[in-house]
């Protein structure tokens, strides 16, 4: 088949596109290169430098697609409470307009990568059957989207899934974004001789999934034509652990003293947030293959074989107050 992956030269949208391309499929894909890079891309890729929110180029590139896998995200919830403009477009407008594209041509099934900060506050692990709670920007969004994709996928006769994969980690997750992916935030800051920066009392529970059990689940929702119309929690339920452990267990892999620096809360965040796997072990055959000490090795030989980096501060904070992080807006990662 023909398969379209938003974000492909990102973190989930490369390793999808390099399974597909390993089970005989043509892959196009486009990316901003916004959390991205080039090196990410399978050589053979088709790959166009587009943004989602240019509808018009997304019909020209999607002609002939069979299923489209819109990976693409600025995921940085914590970061939409003060940069509200920039992610919501980057997740519901962009949205919007690829399932339009998708729709003019006359894909057959639409993928949507959603995200866990739907549920919320609710009491864990959060199940499928939950009426989204969303206590963000960015959450709100993803909720918008896929409300929007069921509407217009009921009225137009496309197939689609939701898949809401929960924190995941592993190689080619972008490391240098002061804004989100705490666990390579912190390993960058340990290989560079810094501790750990942990957000209020470090008791935040989550569970961490490993990019190929994901990647497995996301295969199935997007080619198995038996799995249609579904919308299902990806990601382990097993070894939930707060990031004051996650900082441990980090420092242990970097050889690294732990001695974190504490910080104010950051507003808005959810304290305990896992998700049931239930669903997805019976219908995807899911498995956690990867446990999270390995998971966190493996990201740990990456970014050393890849080298540290100065953390990029370059998305916009729009609102700067007293709440604003100041991690954020004095630039102290």
């Amino acid at each position: 088949m023909r398969i379209f992956i938003t974000g492909v030269a990102g973190f989930l949208g490369s390793h999808l596109a390099d399974r597909m391309i390993e089970l005989g499929h043509t892959v196009v894909g486009n990316d901003l290169l916004l959390g991205g890079y080039l090196e990410n891309v399978n050589s053979k890729v088709e790959f166009y430098h587009m943004d989602c929110c240019d509808r018009a180029q997304m019909v020209n590139i999607m002609k002939d697609c069979d299923v489209v896998i819109h990976a693409a995200a600025t995921a940085h919830e914590g970061l939409s409470i003060f940069s509200p403009d920039f992610i919501t477009r980057n997740i519901y407008q962009a949205t919007v307009s690829t399932i339009s594209a998708a729709i003019t041509c006359k894909v057959k099934r639409f993928v949507f990568c959603s995200s866990m900060a739907r549920y919320g506050t609710q009491q864990t692990p959060y199940t499928e059957d939950m009426i989204p709670m969303p206590q963000d920007p960015y959450a709100i969004a993803k909720v918008a989207s896929e409300d929007t994709i069921k509407l217009l996928s009921k009225v137009h006769g496309i197939e689609w899934n939701i898949a809401i994969p929960h924190n995941i980690v592993g190689p080619r997750q972008r490391y240098d974004d002061p804004f989100r992916n705490v666990m390579s935030i912190m390993i960058n800051r340990n290989l560079q001789g810094k501790p750990a920066i942990v957000y209020g009392d470090g008791e935040q529970t989550r569970c961490f999934s490993y990019i190929d059990d994901c990647v497995n689940c996301l295969e199935k929702l997007a080619l198995d034509p038996n799995i249609v119309y579904e919308t299902v929690n990806i990601g382990p339920d097993e070894e939930t652990i707060t990031i004051k452990e996650m900082a441990t267990l980090v420092a242990e892999a970097c050889d690294f003293k732990l001695d974190p620096i504490y910080l104010p809360d950051r507003p808005n965040e959810v304290k305990h947030a896992s998700c049931s796997a239930d669903k997805a072990r019976k219908l995807l055959d899911y498995k956690t293959t990867t446990n999270l000490k390995t998971a966190v090795q493996h990201t740990v030989d990456y970014i050393k074989s890849n080298g540290t980096k100065l953390f990029d501060y370059n998305f916009p904070l729009e609102i700067v107050t007293e709440k604003t992080p100041k991690t954020w807006s004095e630039r102290l990662m």
